[in-house]
């Protein structure tokens, strides 16, 4: 084998790890959002003080909520709570398979969606 074949070989193996791993990060960033979103929606139906007109959602019941629904999925998360604003940060692991050859370590994922609570 010559040098030339060596170097596109090794640089046709760089192009597919790029692909099929960059496709795997890609893929979980949208699935790590779309729980995120869910799981601020449930949250943000904890709202308290609606008898007072001006109803804020409980931060212990949302912090609840979204415990349960990441670990009904398996993520790992955080939540803060602002008045009517929800914020869910999802965090998820990714393995690089191809690239993981090369000494690419794996990656997280982290995504945060914030859900605000509408009275219409």
């Amino acid at each position: 084998m010559t040098a030339f074949v060596v170097g596109i070989v090794a640089t046709l193996a760089c192009c597919a790890g790029l692909a099929v791993d960059g496709g795997r990060l890609l893929a979980a960033t949208l699935e790590a959002a779309d729980h995120a979103e869910n799981a601020g929606r449930r949250a943000a139906q904890e709202l308290t003080d609606l008898r007072s007109g001006d109803p804020v959602v409980d931060p212990r019941a949302a912090a609840g909520v979204v415990a349960r629904y990441l670990a009904a999925v398996g993520l790992d998360g955080s939540v803060a709570v602002d008045g009517r604003t929800v914020a869910v940060t999802v965090r998820r692991p990714v393995g690089m398979t191809l690239l993981g050859l090369a000494g690419v370590d794996d990656r997280v994922v982290e995504v945060t969606r914030v859900v605000t609570a509408r009275d219409e």
